[in-house]
């Protein structure tokens, strides 16, 4: 299995969602990530996992 760096945009998304999440997590309300907060991050690291995997992700 060989790995990539993923493409900025992957990396980008990928951090400003788990930026949200942690930040949630933290209890700062913010009304569309509260309600999904450890979902979001779970998501924000198989997203990062993703873009690893895969060419051109």
């Amino acid at each position: 299995m060989d790995l990539s760096a993923p493409t900025q945009p992957v990396f980008l998304i990928a951090l400003i969602v788990g930026v949200l999440a942690i930040v949630s997590l933290l209890g700062v309300a913010i009304p569309v990530v509260s309600g999904y907060a450890t979902w979001l991050l779970i998501g924000a690291f198989v997203l990062l996992v993703l873009g690893n995997v895969l060419r051109n992700l």
